[in-house]
């Protein structure tokens, strides 16, 4: 059964830990993080962009799939479903289709328009018991064809925004989405412990967490980080897998081109690295 992030990002703050949000594309990405988080004994957020919904199929579908799994594999650890980085109008299809929690992601917009499209759709997500993640201050870098210049989010907006019912708070500090450069200058800690002091135990949420070393992952979390998204990390080893497959000729041999062989090294790959994940950011047997 799906349930929404509040429990579980409260338990976080209090537990000094944060819950690792997971992008899936297909059902192979989903059964990995599931099984995974099952044997880590730990809740887990899986994160649909606009654009991976449209990709396999609709928002109804990844429900449909998701739930699926959920009974099938007998799941018993929280999850929940989370739309990342929506639209206005993708956040309203995404609650009216099942997810378990939204982001709307109003950074694009002055932040008095932000603000109002906020409240807005709080409202839509309480009548739906859907928990609703805000953002304030662009995330840098490209993820699904949303591209972020990157932007040090204001403090004083994050307590704008933070007082109007949402459950969970994406700042911008530094964090970039995709592969970081060479002369990336990290997290603005300092940043952080601004916002932190404004908005008191509303959890933050680390998006880009592709890249940043586990000093600085561990130390958001200190510093009140209680969700980290990660997404190109899964992709570039589901990649990596899949590539060493083909390349090694396992595919020429019996039927190694069958697609549930083909698929299988990216889906132990995912399988380990979510693991790897839940260990660093500490929810490990916290279901």
């Amino acid at each position: 059964m799906l349930v929404n992030m509040k429990n579980m990002l409260e338990d976080a703050v209090k537990g000094g830990y944060a819950i690792g949000h997971f992008n899936i594309n297909n059902l192979e990405w989903t059964k990995a993080i599931l099984v995974a988080a099952t044997e880590c004994n730990s809740p887990v957020i899986l994160g649909v962009s606009e654009g991976a919904a449209k990709y396999m199929g609709s928002y109804n579908t990844v429900v449909g799939m998701v739930n699926g799994l959920i009974k099938d594999l007998r799941i018993k650890v929280p999850i929940a479903l989370h739309l990342d980085h929506g639209s206005y109008n993708g956040t309203i299809a995404a609650i009216k289709s099942g997810f378990s929690s939204v982001m709307f992601d109003g950074s694009g917009y002055s932040i008095d328009e932000n603000l109002v499209r906020t409240m807005e759709l709080v409202e839509l997500a309480n009548k739906n018991c859907i928990t609703l993640e805000a953002e304030v201050g662009a995330i840098g870098g490209e993820e699904d064809g949303i591209i972020g210049e990157g932007e040090i989010a204001s403090a004083d907006e994050c307590k704008q925004i933070a007082t109007l019912g949402i459950t969970a708070l994406a700042a911008g500090i530094g964090n970039i989405h995709g592969k970081y450069p060479e002369n990336w200058k990290g997290l603005n800690f300092d940043a952080l412990a601004d916002i932190k002091k404004e908005i008191k135990d509303m959890p933050l949420v680390l998006h880009g967490g592709t890249g940043i070393s586990d000093e600085m992952i561990k130390k958001a979390i200190q510093l009140g980080v209680a969700k980290v998204n990660v997404n190109t990390e899964c992709q570039i080893a589901f990649a990596q897998a899949t590539r060493s497959y083909i390349e090694n000729g396992s595919d020429l041999v019996g039927k190694g081109f069958d697609p549930r062989k083909l698929l299988y090294p990216g889906y132990e790959a995912i399988k380990q690295l979510v693991t790897e994940k839940i260990i660093l950011f500490g929810s490990d047997n916290k279901a």
